[in-house]
């Protein structure tokens, strides 16, 4: 493998930026999502049918959930957790696309396989998710509205002293489990669903709408094969000192919510996911076209 060059640094650079702005803009637009999907996976009392209080998740739906937010925090209580998301969505999706750029650089093929695209986009999320778990164990516990945190300042040292940097890292191979697959799912699906996009309408680039479609779909397909690890990610965050591993917790949401337990909150967060999959790489492909095309006009080449 040849070194490093400069231009390979900038094709990085530009990668990352790209990703970073598609993850401001995302994140701004669909955090209501998010919070919706943990409000609904947070635990709650309820009445068993013996009438004996119980835990488990939000009965509620998506909209009821929606409303209750508005009508107890007003409407930039949707918003709820906005720092630790951007903190986490703006460098973690410009890292994603940095990593998976230089990945298919250097290691990918012209026309990759369903096997090497799966490969590609797990390894770029798991480097992300494990880089920034501690912010993402901050973002669901702002949003879940269980924990009322001054600030990320308080949270972290809140956190670190209570739980020790164990609590920094709750749900990580949760968290792994559900960001490989999804990544690596998404981008199979993607190029795939792009591919036959191009051939079908017999153009070498789409354009913004044709890019965004094929996104969305790729992510309804991801979101929904890998909801459950999700569900099990919050529930180690949100109650780090209640549950032993992932295997505890999906035995106890499998005992108080049955099967579909695991597939609490699935509407928002396909909503959410797939939106900002294709938001994000819409504007990714769209920045590098946009950069690749002011070089060529710059140098003459077109």
């Amino acid at each position: 493998m040849g070194t490093v060059t400069q231009n390979d640094l900038m094709s990085l650079g530009k990668a990352f930026v790209a990703g970073a702005l598609s993850g401001t803009c995302s994140t701004l637009l669909f955090q209501p999502f998010d919070l919706v999907k943990t409000r609904l996976q947070v635990e709650r009392l309820s009445l068993s049918p013996a009438g004996k209080l119980r835990l488990g998740a939000g009965n509620h739906g998506m909209l009821y959930t929606f409303y209750s937010v508005v009508r107890r925090e007003h409407i930039v209580g949707l918003w709820r957790g906005l720092v630790p998301s951007l903190s986490r969505c703006v460098p973690g999706i410009g890292m994603y696309f940095c990593t998976l750029h230089g990945l298919t650089q250097n290691f990918g093929s012209k026309e990759p396989s369903l096997g090497e695209s799966v490969l590609m986009g797990a390894c770029a999320r798991t480097l992300v998710g494990v880089t920034l778990s501690p912010v993402t164990v901050l973002k669901a516990r702002y949003e879940s509205g269980v924990f009322r945190y001054n600030s990320m300042c308080h949270a972290l040292i809140s956190i670190w002293k209570n739980e020790g940097g164990k609590g920094l890292y709750s749900g990580l191979l949760a968290t792994v489990a559900r960001d490989a697959p999804f990544s690596g799912m998404y981008l199979m699906f993607y190029t795939r669903i792009k591919g036959v996009a191009k051939n079908g309408l017999r153009t070498a680039e789409l354009n913004p709408a044709e890019t965004f479609t094929c996104g969305a779909l790729a992510g309804v397909l991801a979101s929904v094969i890998t909801q459950p690890p999700d569900v099990v990610k919050t529930r180690l965050q949100l109650y780090p000192h209640k549950y032993s591993g992932n295997g505890h917790a999906v035995l106890s949401i499998l005992k108080t919510d049955g099967a579909l337990g695991l597939f609490k909150g699935i509407v928002p967060r396909t909503l959410r996911k797939t939106l900002v999959a294709a938001f994000s790489w819409t504007v990714y492909e769209q920045v590098l076209i946009f950069v690749r095309q002011k070089i060529s006009r710059e140098l003459g080449l077109t």
